[in-house]
Order: structure tokens, then C-alpha cells, then sequence
């Protein structure tokens, strides 16, 4: 299979692109290196050979569409984003060139390549808004209200890719991923409290909690990512919109519990005021996965920040 995987650098792309590379695919990567880090393909371009090659451009760029239309891929996964809710908030317009803009550009090349699918990431954390709590885990039937632009450019990118369907039979599924985290995350981004809390128990310094650490959220692994993007490239699930998750609540106070654990630390967490408008629950029902995609998280939560310990001990600079 000939694939493209926009966003190809960043945390979950390039755990995207090893799996590919490691069964045999043929895998381009578009990337601006905004916030991917080319040390991410290190281990697939060692792999993969000719096989992988990068391309230096941003999503924005029309020549993202012709660059696809010319490799004439199989499959496009479609990673690249404006990540930051709060980002989103501060600069909406820029949100939208990537977000909306970028995600046009990648259909316009599928189609005029003639791609058999595209995977699109969108955002089980904002699509759905602020969502009643009597109603976790949410499932996909639950309206889509966001109130952030981030979380609005996600679900216009899931009403492109249906349009694109129906008007050009371009097949898409649209995976609603919950809180991904796992090796190679950076700590500095607004999802990354797994990645934070790994860095600074390492480090020997106190971790922050803002609020009672009471707040939930959906935290999923990212190789089990990776495998709800792999089993939704084959003939499935077309004109879809999946929830990725665990289907389970866990408190931040959980979280840091589990992590301090496993790094041999017995020491509170400081605890700050919470901040303003921080979500207090989320959750997202997937038994749509498993009817679709016949997938399932297999990665529990002590095994996957293990294994983030285990990276940042063997990555810290």
C-alpha cells in the first residue's frame, strides 16, 4: 500500500508511520516541523529505507494538493492540525487556515489522486462541547456543539470529508479521539499532562494539579491509536464519525497516583486553582469501534504511563 500521513513527525503520526513502515508500506510524510520532530522518523527511515521519504511543506500550501494528486496514494491519513484549544481562542483565523483550509487542501488532493480513503483525526474532547455529565461516556448520537473554535474546524473537517463522499465517492472515516498519550508526547502541549507528570517525576520536582485533581478524562495509548488508524483504512465504516477511547473515566488525581507509582516516588502532588473553563468530566462511549472497526483498547493505563517513564528515562536531555 502506498500511504500519506500528514502531521507525520508529530507524536501520534510518527507512531502512524512506524507501524506502516513495519508492515511493508510505502509512506510519504508531510510536515512543516511546526511542532513535529524529525528524531520522531528516525527509527522508521533506519527501517524503511526508500520506502519513507518526507516532505517539508505545510498543509496550508496548495502544494500539498498537488503533491498528493501526483503520488496518487491508496490511503491519506490526515493528522496535520492546529492542536491548541487555546490557541484556537487566541487566534481563530489561524485555526481555521490550518484546520479547515489544510483539510481542504488534503481532500482536493485524495480526490484528484484518486485515493480509495482517507482517515481524518478529529477531537472526541471538543466536537461533542460540554456535554452533560449523565451523558458519559458519550457516544456518537450526542449532538455535536463545540465551543471552541478547534473543536468547530474539527467537525467542519468531518462534514467536508461526508460531502467529499457523497459528491466525489471518496471514501472517509472520521476517528474522535479522546486523550492520546504515550512515548514521544510534548509536554509542553495542552493534552500532554501524562507527558508533564512523566518529565518532572523523573526530574525529582513536584507535579501541579490544578483544581481538586477530581476532574476526568479519557486517556488512551497511542499504539491503540494507531490501530483504530490502521483497521479504519480498509473498506469500512465510510461516512462515519468513531469515538476512540477507553470508554473509562480518570481523575487527574488517578492519574498522578498511578504515574508516581511507577517512578518510585512517594511524595502529594501541589494542587493550584483550577483554571477557567477547564472541563470537569469526559468520557467516550466506543462500542461503535468495536461494531465498525472490531476494535478495542488492549493497553491499560499502569502499562501505558509505564511505558512513558520508560521513554523519558531513556530520552531526557
Amino acid at each position: 500500500m502506498r500511504a500519506i500521513v500528514t502531521g507525520g513527525a508529530g507524536f501520534i503520526g510518527s507512531h502512524l508511520v512506524d507501524r506502516l513502515v513495519a508492515e511493508g508500506h510505502e509512506v510519504d510524510v508531510i510536515d512543516n516541523f511546526s511542532s513535529g520532530n524529525p528524531d520522531n522518523l528516525a527509527a522508521a527511515a533506519a527501517v524503511a529505507g526508500s520506502r519513507l521519504v518526507v516532505h517539508d511543506l505545510d498543509v496550508r500550501d496548495e502544494e500539498v494538493t498537488d503533491l498528493i494528486a501526483r503520488s496518487a496514494p491508496e490511503v491519506v491519513f490526515h493528522l496535520a492540525a492546529q492542536a491548541d484549544v487555546r490557541v484556537s481562542v487566541a487566534r481563530p483565523v489561524f485555526d481555521a487556515e490550518v484546520n479547515v483550509v489544510g483539510t481542504l487542501r488534503v481532500l482536493e488532493g485524495a480526490r484528484l489522486g484518486a485515493a480509495r480513503k482517507v482517515v481524518f483525526t478529529s477531537s472526541g474532547g471538543t466536537i461533542y462541547g460540554e456535554p452533560d455529565p449523565s451523558a458519559l461516556p458519550v457516544d456518537e448520537t450526542y449532538p455535536q456543539h463545540p465551543v471552541s473554535p478547534y473543536g468547530v474546524a474539527k467537525k467542519v473537517g468531518s462534514d467536508y470529508l461526508f460531502a467529499y463522499g457523497v459528491l466525489h465517492g471518496l471514501a472517509g472515516t472520521s476517528l474522535a479521539l479522546a486523550n492520546v498519550y504515550g512515548p514521544r508526547q510534548d509536554p509542553h502541549g495542552e493534552a500532554g499532562v501524562v507527558a508533564i507528570f512523566a518529565g518532572r517525576l523523573l526530574a525529582g520536582e513536584p507535579c501541579t494539579v490544578f483544581g481538586d485533581g477530581a476532574q476526568t478524562r479519557d486517556f488512551v495509548e497511542v499504539s491503540d491509536v494507531v490501530d483504530a488508524f490502521v483497521r479504519a483504512s480498509g473498506d469500512v465504516a465510510s461516512g462515519a464519525v468513531i469515538n476512540i477511547g477507553t470508554g473509562r473515566e480518570t481523575s487527574v488525581n488517578e492519574l498522578y497516583d498511578t504515574m508516581a507509582t511507577a517512578a518510585g516516588v512517594d511524595a502529594p502532588p501541589m494542587y493550584a486553582p483550577a483554571r477557567t473553563g477547564e472541563l470537569a468530566r469526559s468520557a467516550l462511549a466506543i462500542g461503535l469501534a468495536g461494531e465498525l472497526l472490531g476494535w478495542a483498547p488492549v493497553v491499560g493505563l499502569a502499562e501505558g504511563t509505564g511505558r512513558v517513564i520508560e521513554w523519558f528515562a531513556a530520552n531526557r536531555r
